[in-house]
């Protein structure tokens, strides 16, 4: 015969700690949120502020300038720096980049994800493998041989070695996308008449497309942010970079450090990246979320 266990009534305490429990657990959220954002946009904020003041106070810490002005601003675009022609070479180099690295990254995504044959994963190994060298690794033996071929102070001297850090990027990116993707439409498809080329690019493509969206501003926004191999290929001032630029940006004397305009530029060139976040943010979303079943 069993014995029921009396069970225990509520007390007030319980049920004021139930109560608070998950207004604690809200406000922990959007207080690590809140630091997490102000961590992330300090840098940001010091910058536009620093462009902002004065250069002989560019060394204060108050929150706002003391005195504001845009001289700094004007003074990137002076005829010295050529800081216009710099942005230009950053967007050709960066669109370019991004364009051939979505060419190659598609077909080769496609290939990985949807096709059947050995060592796949191997491959895919090796093409994230090549992506963690750093840099500067491949610096001098890329500098040795475009001087050979008398590709010193070219667009393309940017444009390839930038190539090989964006495509494994794009590639991984569109892989983990296309995996997501339904078999079944492209195969009713090449049932209904298609070759695997009209079934890629009539059907598998326009699915893919939230995620080359995405893939193209990533590798775009990396290619932009570029500067080890921009500074080590190119010495002309006609086809630097816009980093390279404001890291040779010279003050009034050798011994000057023009901090005012170096975070002036450094606003100018950070602007077009936020805006082109803020208005594609809901496709980019949509490109790292979205799944085959939308």
């Amino acid at each position: 015969m069993s014995v029921a266990t009396p069970s225990r009534s509520l007390t007030s305490a319980d049920l004021r700690g139930a109560t608070r429990r998950p207004w604690l657990g809200g406000t922990g959220r959007i207080l690590i949120i809140a630091i997490i954002a102000v961590y992330c946009l300090a840098p940001f904020y010091w910058m536009v502020v620093s462009s902002l003041r004065e250069p002989s106070d560019i060394f204060e810490t108050t929150l706002l300038p003391t005195t504001w002005t845009l001289e700094n601003y004007a003074d990137v675009f002076s005829g010295s720096t050529q800081f216009g022609r710099a942005l230009l070479n950053s967007l050709i180099v960066a669109s370019v980049t991004t364009a051939l690295a979505l060419v190659v990254a598609i077909f080769a995504a496609y290939a990985i994800a949807r096709l059947k044959f050995r060592f796949k994963t191997a491959i895919l190994a090796i093409i994230i493998g090549t992506s963690m060298f750093p840099g500067i690794s491949v610096v001098v033996p890329l500098l040795r041989l475009f001087s050979d071929i008398g590709w010193i102070n070219t667009y393309q001297a940017m444009i390839v070695p930038s190539l090989s850090f964006a495509i494994p990027l794009a590639v991984w990116n569109l892989t983990t996308f296309m995996k997501q993707l339904p078999y079944d439409l492209e195969e009713a498809a090449l049932m209904d008449g298609a070759t695997k080329w009209q079934a890629f690019r009539k059907v598998l493509l326009p699915l893919a497309a939230p995620g080359v969206f995405t893939t193209a501003i990533l590798t775009f926004i990396e290619s932009w942010n570029e500067f080890i191999i921009a500074l080590s290929m190119v010495n002309d001032p006609a086809y630097r970079t816009a980093t390279v630029a404001i890291s040779l940006f010279t003050g009034a004397s050798d011994f000057e450090s023009p901090y005012a305009q170096q975070m002036a530029a450094g606003v100018i060139v950070t602007i077009p990246l936020v805006i082109m976040i803020l208005i594609f943010q809901r496709r980019i979303v949509e490109g790292l979320t979205s799944g085959a079943g939308k």
